[in-house]
C-alpha cells in the first residue's frame, strides 16, 4: 500500500509527472464468450507457479543420491552373504528416505495452502464489470485495472492512464519511475508507485517479458545456502577418502587376511557403511520441511527455503514505521486552519482532495473519513502520489465557478526552512504525531516547481495506534543482539517519538543529511536508530552499506517504496496486506500482517541452523573414525574389528536417535560463518580419539584372548569402547545439558547396556563381554579418551576468532 505521507520523500530533480487530464472511457474488456475462446485455443496465462517441488522431484531428490546408491548396493551384497542383523543398515536408510520424503511432502502442502492465500488475484474486466481471478486465468487481450502497489502480471498496452507511473527497475536497472499514456507498452514485473489505469493483455504465459527472462513466479528455490554448499563440500571430501580408503580394505579383507569370504565381506562392508554420514542431509531437509510446517502453522510463507537459514544469520533488522510499530489504520485527530482559513473550507478542499483519489491510501482515507465529501467541487486535474515525490495534488473548480489548486503533503517539504508552520510542525511531530499540510498551490499542478510559493491553508494532523506487541518485538532483538533501524519515508522527529514510546531510543537522522558516499553511510548507519525522511532509493542505499559493513540485513516493509530495499536485503519480510510487488520480491510473507510472528521466524531460523551445525559433529565424528580404523586396519593387517550389526547399533544409539531429538530442539543462537570449518575443527579430533581409543583397546584384546571365539571377544570390547567414546561426544554435544538432554544421553546409555545384559540380543548383536580385564580396560581407555576430548575442543575453542564461531555446536550457549 502507497503512503501519501509516511512514505512521501522528497521530490526528483527534473519536471513533475504529467498530471492526469480528462479521462478516456474505460474499456468493457472481453465477454465471457470471447474468454471461452481463447481458452480454447490455449491463450491463457500459463506460466507454472510452484509453491514447492512436486511430489515426483521431492522422492527423486531423497531416492536418488550417490549414498544411497553405495549403501544400496552394500545392502544388496550383505543380504546375499551375511545375516540379516549385518544387514539392517539397509533398512535404516530406508526408514530415513521414507521420514525425509514424508516431511517434505507435509511441507509442500503447507507451502501449497499458503501460496493460494497470499498469491496474486489481478482484476480484470469481463463483459463490462470489474472481476477478481487468479492469475492463471488471464487470457489474451484481457484488460486488466491496476493501481498503486499492484505488479504487472502480463505484458500489455496501456488503455487508460490516470496518472500512472510504473516502476521498471527490477526489470531495466533503471530507478525512476516511467509515465504511461495509453499506448504505451507495460512490461510483466514492473509495478505500479502511483496513479491508476487499465492496460490489454499483448504476451501472456511463457511468451510475456518476464518469463522470458525467469520463472520467478516459482517457488522452493534453493538460492546460494552456506549451509546446503558446506555439506555439499563435506560429502565430496568424503567421497574422496572413501574410495581409496574402502579399495584398500577390500584388498587388506580378502587377500591378506585369506579370512572366511562371507565373514571377510561382511568385515569389509562394515567398515565402509559407516564412512557415509546419510542421516546429515536427511536431518538437514527434514529440519528445512519442519521449519517451513512450523512458520507455516503462524501464517508464514516461506517462498524460498534457505530464507529460514538466512534469518538465523541475521543481525540488523530494518523496518517501516506504519505496519509495524503501528497499526495501519489512522485518524484525523485535529485540523488546524493557517493564515486565517475558514476550517469548513479547508474540510471541503480535503473532502475533494480525498474524492479525487480513485485508490486512497490509509492517510488519504482517514481523511476522506474525517472530511465531507466536496460533492460541489468539480475535479478537472490530479497528481496521484508517489514516495519520490511527497505530496499529491488536484486542480477544481469550486462552486463558486473558480479554479484552484491543491496540494497535500509534508509540510517539511512543501514549506520553506523558514516558514512559521514548521515550528508548529516539529512541536505535533515531536508527540509522535503524523502532520500533513493542506496547501493552495500558485503554479499549474505539472510546473516542475509546482510547490515553490505555496499558500499554506492547514495543518491536518494524524493520530496513530501503536501495535501491543511493538515494544516486546524490539526487546527480543535487543536480547537477542540484533539490532534494529527504523526506516522510513515520514518526519524523523515524529518517527524518533513513536520509537522511544516503544522502547527502541538512538538518534533520529533526517535521511536528506545523510552523506552520499556509501562508507560514510554506513558510519552513521551505526550511529544512529532512527531515519526518517527516506526515500526508495535511499532504502536500497541503506540496506547495501548495511551489507558492506559486514552485516546480515532483515529488510520489512508492504509498500511500494520498500520493494527495492526489500529485493537486495538478505532477507526480504512482506507484509500479507502490503502491496502485490512486495509480496513478489520477499523471501517471506506475514500473511497476518503481525509483527509480532518475526521473533519466532526468526528463532525458527537459529533452531534450523544451530541444531544442524550441532548434529554435524555427530556425523563427522563418525566418519572420521570409520575412515581412521580402516587406514589403521589396512596398515596392520589385521580383520576388520567391526560387523555392520554393531556400526548400526553404535549409529542409532550415539548418532540416529540422538540427533533427531536435538536436531529439532530450540536454539536461539545467532549462526556464525564457516559452517565447514567450524565442524570439522571438533569432528577431526573427535574422531581421531575415538578410533585411537578403540583401535588400541581392540590391538591389547588380540594379544589377550585366544581361541575359535576370540574374534568375537576382540570386537566386543572394542565395540564397548567406541560406544563410551562416542557417548562422551553425544554428551558435549548435548550440552548445554538440562533435563531431557541427561535424560537423552541416559537413555542411550541404557539401551546399550540392555543389549550387553539381554541374552538374545547379545545373540543377535553378536556382542558379549568376556572375563572382566578386558572390560574394565575399556572403560578406563574410553575415560582416558574422553579425558582428552574435553582437554583438544576446549583448546580448539581458544583458538576460535572472536565472532566467527562458537563451542563445539552444543557445547556453548545454546538455549533448551
Amino acid at each position: 500500500m502507497t503512503r501519501l505521507d509516511a512514505d512521501a520523500q522528497p521530490a526528483r530533480a527534473g519536471p513533475a509527472p504529467p498530471a492526469r487530464r480528462a479521462q478516456v472511457p474505460p474499456a468493457t474488456g472481453l465477454t465471457w464468450a470471447e474468454v471461452a475462446e481463447r481458452v480454447a485455443r490455449g491463450e491463457v496465462n500459463d506460466v507454472p507457479v510452484r509453491s514447492s517441488r512436486s511430489l515426483t522431484d521431492i522422492v527423486r531428490a531423497n531416492v536418488l543420491t550417490r549414498f544411497n546408491a553405495i549403501i544400496g548396493v552394500l545392502w544388496v551384497i550383505m543380504l546375499c552373504v551375511a545375516p540379516i542383523q549385518d544387514s539392517l543398515f539397509g533398512f535404516v536408510i530406508l526408514a530415513n528416505t521414507g521420514i525425509g520424503i514424508l516431511q517434505e511432502w507435509r511441507a509442500k502442502q503447507t507451502l501449497d495452502a499458503l501460496a493460494v492465500v497470499g498469491e496474486a488475484r489481478p482484476t480484470v474486466r469481463r463483459d463490462g464489470t470489474a472481476t477478481v481471478v487468479s492469475t492463471a486465468d488471464i487470457v489474451l487481450d484481457d484488460v486488466i485495472e491496476v493501481g498503486p502497489g499492484d505488479k504487472i502480471v502480463v505484458d500489455g498496452t496501456c488503455v487508460e492512464a490516470d496518472g500512472l507511473e510504473i516502476d521498471e527497475s527490477l526489470l531495466t536497472g533503471e530507478a525512476d519511475p516511467v509515465a504511461k499514456r495509453p499506448g504505451d507498452p507495460v512490461l510483466s514485473g514492473s509495478f505500479v508507485v502511483a496513479g491508476g489505469g487499465a492496460f490489454q493483455a499483448t504476451r501472456v504465459g511463457r511468451e510475456a517479458y518476464a518469463a522470458q527472462l525467469a520463472e520467478e513466479a516459482s517457488r522452493f528455490t534453493l538460492v546460494h545456502s552456506e549451509l546446503r554448499s558446506g555439506i555439499s563440500t563435506i560429502l565430496k571430501y568424503v567421497t574422496w577418502m572413501m574410495v581409496p580408503t574402502a579399495v584398500a580394505l577390500v584388498i587388506s579383507q580378502l587377500v591378506v587376511e585369506h579370512a572366511d569370504l562371507a565373514d571377510s565381506v561382511a568385515r569389509t562392508v562394515g567398515g565402509i557403511v559407516p564412512m557415509v554420514p546419510e542421516g546429515l542431509v536427511l536431518l538437514t531437509s527434514v529440519a528445512f520441511a519442519i521449519g517451513v510446517i512450523r512458520l507455516g502453522r503462524r501464517q508464514c510463507l516461506v517462498q524460498e527455503l534457505p530464507a529460514i537459514e538466512g534469518l538465523a544469520r541475521v543481525d540488523t533488522v530494518c523496518l517501516d514505521k506504519t505496519g509495524t510499530l503501528t497499526e495501519g489504520g489512522m485518524r484525523v485527530a485535529e485540523v488546524r486552519p493557517l493564515g486565517g482559513h475558514d476550517e469548513a473550507y479547508v474540510r471541503t478542499a480535503l473532502g475533494a482532495l480525498g474524492e479525487s483519489d480513485p485508490r486512497p491510501n490509509a492517510s488519504l482515507q482517514a481523511v476522506i473519513d474525517a472530511c465531507p465529501d466536496g460533492e460541489t467541487w468539480h475535479c478537472v486535474e490530479s497528481l496521484p502520489f508517489s514516495s519520490a515525490r511527497k505530496y499529491s495534488g488536484a486542480v477544481f473548480i469550486e462552486d463558486d465557478g473558480e479554479s484552484s489548486t491543491w496540494l497535500l503533503g509534508a509540510p517539511d517539504v512543501l514549506l520553506p526552512s523558514d516558514a512559521p508552520a514548521l515550528a508548529e510542525t516539529a512541536r505535533l511531530n515531536e508527540q509522535g504525531l503524523r502532520v500533513l499540510l493542506l496547501a493552495r498551490a500558485r503554479r499549474d499542478l505539472d510546473d516542475a516547481e509546482v510547490t515553490r510559493s505555496v499558500i499554506p491553508a492547514a495543518l491536518v494532523v494524524l493520530e496513530q495506534r501503536l501495535r501491543p506487541d511493538a515494544a516486546d518485538t524490539l526487546r527480543y532483538f535487543a536480547e537477542q543482539d540484533v539490532r534494529t533501524k527504523v526506516v522510513s519515508g515520514d518526519n524523523a522527529v515524529s518517527v524518533g517519538a513513536v520509537a522511544a514510546q516503544v522502547g527502541l531510543r538512538g538518534d533520529a537522522v533526517d535521511a536528506r543529511r545523510l552523506p552520499a558516499d556509501p562508507q560514510d553511510m554506513a558510519r552513521e548507519l551505526e550511529r544512529a536508530t532512527v531515519f526518517g525522511r527516506v526515500t526508495p532509493q535511499q532504502k536500497r542505499q541503506m540496506v547495501g552499506a548495511l551489507k558492506t559493513s559486514g552485516h546480515t540485513v532483515a529488510m520489512t516493509g508492504d509498500g511500494v517504496n520498500d520493494v527495492l530495499a526489500l529485493k537486495d536485503a538478505d532477507i526480504g519480510v512482506a507484509m500479507g496486506s502490503g502491496a502485490e510487488a512486495t509480496r513478489a520480491v520477499a523471501q517471506i510473507v506475514l500473511l497476518d500482517n503481525s509483527f509480532a510472528v518475526l521473533p519466532s521466524v526468526v528463532a525458527e531460523g537459529r533452531r534450523v541452523i544451530g541444531n544442524i551445525t550441532r548434529v554435524a559433529t555427530l556425523f563427522l565424528v563418525k566418519t572420521v573414525y570409520s575412515v581412521l580404523l580402516a587406514v589403521l586396519v589396512v596398515c596392520a593387517q589385521v580383520e576388520y574389528p567391526f560387523l555392520p550389526r554393531h556400526l548400526t547399533l553404535l549409529s542409532t544409539l550415539t548418532i540416529g536417535v540422538p540427533a533427531f531429538f536435538l536436531a529439532l530442539a530450540p536454539n536461539r543462537e545467532r549462526a556464525r560463518p564457516h559452517f565447514v570449518r567450524r565442524v570439522m575443527r571438533y569432528a577431526l579430533p573427535g574422531g581421531a580419539v575415538a578410533a585411537a581409543a578403540a583401535f588400541t583397546v581392540y590391538l591389547v584384546a588380540r594379544a589377550h584372548y585366544t581361541g575359535p571365539d576370540a574374534l568375537a571377544a576382540e570386537t566386543s570390547v572394542a565395540t564397548l569402547t567406541l560406544f563410551l567414546v562416542a557417548g562422551w561426544v553425544l554428551a558435549i554435544v548435548a550440552r548445554p545439558w538440562t533435563w531431557w538432554r541427561v535424560a537423552l544421553v541416559a537413555a542411550m546409555g541404557a539401551a546399550f547396556l540392555c543389549v550387553l545384559a539381554v541374552p538374545w540380543l547379545q545373540d543377535f548383536f553378536a556382542l558379549r563381554l568376556v572375563g572382566t580385564t578386558m572390560p574394565l580396560l575399556a572403560v578406563g581407555v574410553a575415560a582416558v579418551a574422553a579425558g582428552v576430548l574435553e582437554v583438544l575442543w576446549r583448546w580448539a575453542d581458544r583458538r576460535v576468532p572472536p565472532g566467527t564461531s562458537v563451542a563445539p555446536a552444543g557445547s556453548g550457549s545454546s538455549t533448551p
